[in-house]
């Protein structure tokens, strides 16, 4: 499996594995836990979770399929805006280390940004997080240029190590200016991407017909088109959902797809790349 390498030099996968909708029915328990322990043998030990997800219910997933195998998975899971203050951040992450079955979170993200509380107790509390061992390290989610423009100029806000973002071929947004300025080793700010729904949200952009013709051409499904094509970025984590095995199998699949210039040019007349500022989306 490649890896992408985080600011503080730890390397992770740069294929992992999403969770947002488990953990929302006790009758598909069984089936996404097997679908994520067959994901972690195949290369894709970074599990992306959040304490919104199921309402914590797929941590609870995320903590059965790593139970006697915690050393293979690095674990990345989100707080919930409203709990990210001095006294809520903490406890918030008590309740994610209890659901995951674990002591330590080896990134713990801001999952989205609102006005209070302020940023820099957020950061502040998250230091303090990771003075303890609770966390290893923290970052952020949904946040434009400007958010991490302010995220920067706060006391320890560079210790940010990834924001997740909403990339796909549908969502190009940030590739006019998000996606450089991060992956750019030589700009004021610089922390890994990860980008969430890498291969769109329902069904809409696995029907379009030039990603089918591509999948062909490669004797591939059209969701590793797409997923070949969000990984085709240098420093750039993918964490595609997938609650089935034969889901989790095409996703690995992914990995070794190489897109041709023709491929890309195709893809690029098919869903332009932005060419000026756009807001920022979000799921």
């Amino acid at each position: 499996m490649k890896t992408v390498q985080l600011p503080d030099g730890t390397r992770v996968p740069v294929l992992g594995q999403g969770t947002w909708s488990m953990g929302e029915k006790k009758s598909a328990h069984a089936t996404e836990v097997a679908a994520l322990r067959l994901g972690i043998d195949l290369g894709m030990t970074l599990i992306d979770t959040a304490e919104m997800y199921g309402g914590g219910g797929a941590e609870e997933v995320v903590g059965d399929a790593i139970e006697g195998q915690r050393d293979r998975v690095f674990i990345v899971t989100k707080a919930y805006p409203h709990n990210a203050s001095r006294t809520g951040l903490p406890k918030a992450c008590e309740r994610s280390l209890k659901r995951l079955r674990t002591d330590t979170i080896d990134l713990y993200l801001l999952h989205w940004r609102e006005k209070t509380p302020p940023l820099e107790e957020t950061v502040e509390t998250f230091e303090k997080l990771r003075s303890t061992a609770k966390i290893k390290r923290w970052g952020v989610s949904n946040f434009d240029v400007d958010d991490l423009e302010d995220l920067w100029s706060i006391t320890n806000g560079s210790n940010c190590a990834t924001n997740q973002v909403l990339y796909n071929l549908e969502n190009r947004e940030i590739e006019f200016d998000l996606l450089p300025r991060l992956t750019d080793h030589r700009s004021p700010f610089t922390c890994a991407v990860m980008a969430y729904s890498p291969v769109g949200h329902g069904r809409g952009l696995l029907g379009n017909a030039t990603l089918k013709k591509i999948a062909k051409r490669h004797d591939a499904t059209a969701a590793q088109i797409a997923l070949a094509w969000v990984l085709r970025q240098p420093d750039v984590i993918a964490i595609p959902k997938a609650s089935d095995k034969n889901h989790v199998r095409d996703n690995a699949g992914s990995i070794d797809i190489k897109l041709t210039k023709e491929d890309l040019a195709d893809l690029d007349q098919e869903v332009p790349p932005p060419n000026s500022k756009r807001s920022l989306p979000m799921l």
